[in-house]
């Protein structure tokens, strides 16, 4: 059986402490995070499905690697707090890593979801990424929108971290899924700190395969969903957003879900 391995880096790339076996594995790092520390995680089998957990106070990521190696800087400063605020803290640190069970690999499931989401190509997926995010703050981050927390009734810091758009009106986000995925719907929560907040009335979805669905909102702390299918997609991207006729300039999405099974 091919192995897999679990590293912590410093800055300068000097291993702090390595775990290397067969699956499962799981580090307990004895230690306190310093800036620029990193958690590398490694394979033989790249392309497949992986259950990873980054920290003992998150849940674990279902995610898909298409590398064989995937680095998690673990964050600091104003990058940690759109996080739970006893993550990645403290001198005990619960890392795991697993290959998907068969049961997880065909199941139906938020194909969106993934706690473990970060700037850059991290060959991790699913991934978010924008063409705007408010002032670069990291409670206005693309990746806040998959990273399953749904509260919506205020914003800053976590809970309440999401997807800013810094009043910019080409705003759009897209979510890579990294490899073909069948859904039948597609959730949205939009942020409802009103009335600070604006909403969005309307919204265009793009798929990978070059279609495009239109989406109806309304002002509302309650999810969107709409029922949308798709089969063999890639990825997605919401764009054309526009806001209702509200004082407010300040509209901004809290979680995208989109439910299916891989493809």
């Amino acid at each position: 059986m091919a192995k897999l391995g679990i590293t912590i880096q410093n800055e300068q790339g000097i291993p702090k402490c390595q775990v290397r076996g067969e699956d499962p594995i799981l580090m307990v790092y004895k230690g306190e995070y310093e800036p620029g520390d990193r958690i590398i995680f490694e394979t033989e089998e790249k392309n497949g499905y992986y259950v990873i957990r980054v920290d003992g106070s998150m849940d674990e990521a279902y995610v898909y690697l298409t590398r064989e190696r995937v680095e998690y800087v673990i964050p600091f400063g104003d990058k940690k707090v759109s996080y739970n605020p006893v993550s990645f803290t403290g001198e005990y640190h619960y890392i795991t890593m697993r290959r998907a069970e068969n049961y997880e690999n065909t199941s139906y499931r938020n194909l969106a979801r993934n706690v473990m989401d970060q700037h850059g190509n991290p060959g991790c997926y699913p991934h978010a990424h924008a063409n705007v995010e408010t002032r670069g703050e990291a409670v206005f981050a693309a990746r806040n929108a998959i990273d399953g927390v749904v509260a919506n009734e205020s914003h800053g810091e976590w809970p309440y971290e999401s997807w800013g758009i810094n009043r910019q009106d080409d705003a759009e986000i897209t979510l890579e899924f990294g490899r073909p995925v069948d859904m039948d719907k597609l959730v949205l929560y939009t942020r409802a700190d009103f009335p600070h907040d604006n909403w969005w009335v309307q919204a265009t979805i793009t798929f990978s395969d070059g279609t495009k669905e239109l989406v109806k909102m309304e002002k509302s702390e309650k999810p969107h969903v709409f029922f949308i299918e798709k089969k063999g997609i890639t990825w997605l991207k919401l764009s054309d957003l526009i806001k209702a006729d509200d004082p407010s300039p300040f509209p901004a999405l809290t979680q995208i879900e989109v439910y299916g099974v891989n493809g």
